[in-house]
């Protein structure tokens, strides 16, 4: 009996348990470089720079240069981008993504680097890291990381700060991952699984979720649960858009994103985008229709600012037709933009617009 009571009371006895936890945080941050008049600066001469303004991430202070003939130390054909810690006696662990922007995506291109790398400015070679880029690798692709003679540079680090240890009372802190619903959404849309409506679309089909479409649009509201329409209907036909654009509005009423145009480059995905603007317009999506001015606001050339602009004032895009007009009244390739095979239209049909454009041209600036 009393070994009985013995083994009760030691099954009873709680048993201390102490935890502690240590801690790395981190802060992220950005910097764009922009580089105005790069062709009258290329020629600069080797080992000079244009540096940008110092900029903050993670409490030190960093600045970008760029060398666009090089250092002495370079290989040859090469310019350079000089990332640089400036906080004096500091020592700083990051990841970083420094390169040169894709004008239409605004992203750094996929040619360029990623790295981990510990500053440290106690020595020149530690507190910089320089990227190496071929000249010819930019000039013979102009159109990607040109626009207007503007260059960008984007720096995106990641400052790994100080770890810290504590005392921590149990397990009470559960992680919770961040929202997936995005990408169920796009699953759904993927797999078809209890779709209601099926769209023909220039010979194609498509099936989707009726209460996606009505919530994300007035105008699919209007078409599948408006007095008019049946209930039960079940398929309808799309005119005036083509499957590559329908699907692609299909994949942002799901995602709220567009989908990725990797396949297309230059005048394709401005097409792309244009052709997605039209379809934003007649079904009453005002998001999507922004980002595609958006996108195409920053695409601007001599060779489609007037077959842009045509298309911002038919379908009442005031931004984008601001952005088209200003550009046609500072640019001093006037000559340019009237030869290109958009102007005519231009002034064929929308000749309110196009007296707009000269006539801001024409008023004397305020220097």
């Amino acid at each position: 009996m009393e070994s009985a009571s013995k083994e009760t009371a030691s099954r009873c006895t709680k048993e201390k348990v102490t935890a502690s936890r240590c801690t790395t945080d981190k802060e992220k941050g950005a910097h764009i470089f922009e580089i105005a008049g790069y062709s009258l600066k290329k020629d600069m001469g080797v080992d000079k720079f244009v540096r940008s303004t110092i900029f903050t991430v993670g409490g030190y202070d960093w600045s970008i240069r760029f060398y666009p003939k090089g250092t002495y130390e370079s290989p040859e054909g090469c310019m350079v981008i000089c990332l640089e810690l400036m906080s004096s006696n500091a020592e700083v662990r990051t990841f970083f993504q420094l390169g040169l922007v894709k004008h239409e995506t605004g992203l750094v291109g996929s040619m360029f680097s990623q790295n981990n790398k510990v500053f440290s400015f106690k020595t020149r070679n530690n507190r910089q890291y320089h990227l190496f880029i071929l000249t010819s690798s930019l000039e013979t692709k102009p159109v990607k990381y040109l626009h207007n003679d503007l260059l960008k540079i984007r720096c995106d680090m990641t400052v790994i700060k100080e770890s810290e240890v504590y005392e921590t009372v149990g397990h009470s802190e559960i992680e919770v991952p961040p929202s997936d619903i995005m990408e169920h959404l796009a699953k759904l849309l993927d797999s078809e699984e209890e779709a209601d409506v099926t769209f023909n679309v220039g010979g194609e089909t498509f099936q989707a979720h009726k209460i996606f479409l009505a919530m994300r649009s007035p105008v699919f509201k209007a078409e599948l649960f408006g007095p008019m329409k049946e209930k039960k209907m079940r398929r309808l036909t799309v005119k005036d858009i083509q499957p590559a654009v329908f699907k692609a509005l299909l994949h942002f009423i799901y995602t709220d994103s567009l989908p990725d145009f990797d396949d297309l480059e230059g005048d394709d995905n401005c097409e792309m985008i244009r052709h997605l603007l039209v379809a934003a317009d007649k079904y009453a999506m005002d998001r999507l229709k922004l980002m595609c001015q958006n996108i195409l606001g920053k695409s601007l050339d001599v060779e489609n600012v007037a077959t842009t602009l045509a298309l911002a004032d038919q379908h009442n895009c005031d931004k984008l037709k601001d952005v088209c007009i200003e550009f046609i009244a500072s640019s001093d390739k006037m000559d340019d933009v009237v030869a290109s095979k958009g102007y005519a239209n231009l002034k064929r049909s929308c000749p309110s617009v196009l007296i707009d454009a000269l006539e801001k041209r024409s008023r004397p600036r305020i220097s």
